[in-house]
């Protein structure tokens, strides 16, 4: 089987959300990094297969695909007989994995304005943003506490996608913003983060990036 192409940059959010689907199935894969710094990913040959000029993409022999969210469903699906299931192997638990993916935790505001902003774009914190962003993140982690005290996971005693999603913004929230206290105030969505961010698969990922972070 053909490796699949990731077209993007380790320190995407979203394309960490790939990879770590891929390295949990074991599947091949090879990077291939866009220069975003100099625009290439407005440029017409990955607007050709990116029309919104955003990452990552993947190419799968000839097919192509892009939106996270749709690209990992894709790949649990590709690749159901190896590694862990990710999606689920009944009809009932296929609509779990599917409800919780489509929970937006409120978390992506912070840590732009804590991480993503001052770090790669010179953009200074505005902490106002900040707290109504974590105003708004400490309501829905109060819902996952209920649940995650019934469910090891998200989607229920297996791991899935669901969970893998939330894994590139909580890690930069919890460990390097340093913000994390929304997170283990929380026994049971603490005890979950630390599960989730022990994975092998999430350390390998880390490995090609975090430098760029904690340096």
């Amino acid at each position: 089987m053909a490796a699949i192409k990731v077209i993007g940059v380790p320190t995407s959010t979203c394309t960490q959300r790939v990879l770590v689907v891929l390295i949990e199935k074991g599947a091949e894969y090879v990077i291939q990094p866009l220069d975003m710094m100099n625009g290439a990913h407005k440029k017409p040959e990955h607007l050709a297969i990116q029309p919104f000029g955003q990452i990552p993409v993947i190419v799968d022999g000839t097919f192509t695909l892009f939106e996270s969210r749709g690209i990992v469903r894709y790949l649990a699906d590709k690749y159901e007989g190896q590694g862990p299931s990710l999606y689920g192997k009944t009809l009932h638990e296929k609509a779990l994995v599917e409800q919780w993916l489509a929970v937006e935790i409120a978390i992506t505001a912070a840590v732009v304005q804590l991480v993503l902003g001052p770090k790669f774009r010179g953009i200074p914190t505005d902490e106002a943003i900040v707290y109504s962003s974590l105003e708004k993140l400490e309501k829905v982690l109060d819902v996952y506490e209920a649940h995650l005290a019934k469910s090891k996971f998200l989607a229920g005693d297996f791991l899935s996608i669901a969970d893998l999603v939330q894994l590139p913004f909580l890690f930069l929230l919890v460990e390097v913003a340093k913000r994390g206290e929304v997170v283990t105030s929380r026994k049971h969505v603490h005890k979950w983060y630390e599960t989730i961010s022990s994975l092998p698969s999430w350390k390998k990922v880390l490995s090609l990036y975090a430098w760029v972070l904690l340096t």
